[in-house]
């Protein structure tokens, strides 16, 4: 046998070497095929939100739980019932539980300090407005509680609570707001009582919770209190007895003052004084 030969042998053929080769590279797990990429995932709306996650977001359930209030019909978009899983909602949407309409947002309330300037509305295109100075006050979809004219200012509530909403809309209770106001002239005394008393314009009531002249100042100044949202009532007033309002500001709502909070600065309320204004 030549030298030639016994290397051979002791050697490997190609055929083995072969099969050492596709051992080494595909035994552990390496195809020979070549993988096909994964689809490309569509891109979520940021706008939309899964209904079972909106429910729990709420703080009404757990998310597992919402599945099973969705399968049973309990939970309503738009006024329409839905018992698709997986179905998605806009956060704009209203939904409602059980009846009762909810959010998915944390509950927030901001009290605004207004200056002069500033229009009380939520639509664009109305110049410098109150939302404008809370924008950075949270990420809640906050709105304000009634009106103060662009001329007008003092305190004004953000809140996304339709609890509270309600508490300061309701036409029999309400929250009273106080107002210090000055006039271009002296309140006559038969005015002050006459809208103390409460009298009609056009055939409409116009009543106030109280009135009364300021201590110290002028009989141009006066403190009014209401329980309407708006300030249009005490425009209405003042224009039917003949008098203009110069300056106007709501110095308290309830029980919550300007105290600590600059014009044009606002703050979170408290835990007590939220528990306090509940309490209402």
């Amino acid at each position: 046998m030549s030298k030639q030969q016994g290397g051979q042998r002791k050697g490997k053929t190609s055929v083995e070497g072969s099969k050492e080769n596709f051992k080494k590279s595909y035994v552990k797990g390496n195809t020979p095929f070549k993988k096909a990429e994964p689809k490309p995932k569509k891109p979520s709306n940021p706008d939309e939100i899964r209904l079972n996650k909106y429910v729990a977001n709420s703080g009404m359930c757990s998310r597992r739980e919402a599945d099973v209030h969705i399968a049973t019909g309990l939970v309503s978009v738009n006024g329409k019932v839905i018992t698709e899983m997986g179905y998605k909602v806009k956060i704009g949407d209203e939904v409602r539980y059980d009846g009762a309409r909810i959010n998915p947002e944390k509950k927030a309330y901001v009290l605004l300090n207004k200056p002069k300037g500033f229009a009380t509305t939520t639509s664009e295109g109305k110049g410098r407005t109150v939302m404008d100075l809370v924008s950075n006050a949270t990420s809640s979809r906050i709105k304000p509680i009634g009106r103060l004219g662009r001329n007008s200012k003092g305190l004004l509530l953000f809140t996304n609570d339709d609890a509270i909403v309600d508490k300061f809309t309701n036409s029999k209770n309400g929250v009273a707001r106080l107002f210090h106001i000055e006039l271009n002239k002296n309140l006559k005394l038969e005015d002050l009582k006459k809208i103390q008393e409460g009298f009609k314009v056009q055939g409409k009531l116009v009543a106030v919770e109280e009135i009364s002249y300021i201590d110290g100042a002028s009989k141009k100044e006066i403190g009014l209190k209401i329980k309407n949202t708006g300030n249009t009532i005490i425009r209405t007033i003042f224009d039917y007895l003949k008098y203009e309002i110069e300056n106007l500001d709501c110095v308290a709502i309830g029980h919550l003052t300007k105290k600590d909070i600059p014009r044009g600065s606002w703050k979170h309320l408290t835990e007590q004084e939220l528990n306090t204004l509940k309490m209402l």
